[in-house]
């Protein structure tokens, strides 16, 4: 049998129990990888039970007041939720392709995927503060300074308090999505110190897939809170 060198690019069949850190209480490595997995899908199944509620009452509340929920999602800076879409969906791209190099045990290509996962995290956090900045500027911060001219409603029968509402929609689900990526964030940093220190690569596969897995879910909401969002009307 030929023993891998150090150039040599090492396949997924080559990431055996050998070559992997395998937990005293798992049997195999094979075992550890499927518990690993099986955990993170049954937390992520609850994330989803929660987030859909939430959306089921987006949903009711919008078909009652579709014309408060079209013009509310109208003063919405959709360029700027499109941006941070196109950032989210390529960061999913450098998450699969940090598993990708973890498998084939190259270490600074999995570091490099996960730097580059967190500076687009960041970036997605920034564009949206600044979209937060835009709209207390256009006073729709509902409770804070939140006023709606009636001049500005184009003829529609809508009502102030109504698309007040909407907003607070929009500001609970996209700020508890943001409190998602913040922790997204801590996880991705925990990986890139851990394999900056020549860890987790070839003995630890499972941590970074299955962070990888949360960060994915990150990606999910957030193509759904776009178009239920921004795109209303």
């Amino acid at each position: 049998m030929t023993i891998p060198t150090e150039r040599h690019k090492m396949s997924d069949s080559a990431i055996t129990a050998e070559t992997q850190s395998v937990e005293h209480h798992f049997a195999n490595a094979h075992q550890q990888h499927e518990a690993a997995t099986l955990g993170m899908w049954a937390f992520l199944a609850t994330e989803i039970l929660f987030f859909g509620g939430l959306l089921l009452c987006y949903a009711i509340y919008r078909y009652g007041y579709q014309s408060a929920w079209s013009y509310g999602s109208s003063r919405l800076h959709e360029d700027l939720g499109a941006i941070n879409t196109a950032v989210l969906l390529t960061s999913s791209l450098t998450v699969a392709l940090a598993v990708h190099y973890t498998h084939l045990a190259r270490r600074k290509a999995v570091l490099l995927c996960i730097l580059l996962t967190m500076v687009l995290g960041i970036a997605f956090l920034a564009i949206k503060l600044i979209e937060y900045k835009l709209e207390y500027n256009d006073r729709l911060i509902p409770a804070i300074n939140f006023h709606l001219e009636l001049n500005q409603n184009g003829g529609l029968s809508v009502s102030p308090n109504h698309v007040e509402l909407f907003m607070v929609f929009y500001f609970f689900l996209t700020l508890l999505h943001a409190t998602h990526m913040l922790v997204g964030l801590g996880l991705m940093t925990y990986l890139a110190l851990h394999v900056g220190r020549r860890r987790f690569v070839a003995q630890h596969p499972n941590r970074i897939e299955i962070i990888g897995l949360y960060w994915h879910f990150i990606d999910i909401v957030w193509i759904f809170l776009f178009p239920l969002l921004y795109l209303v009307r």
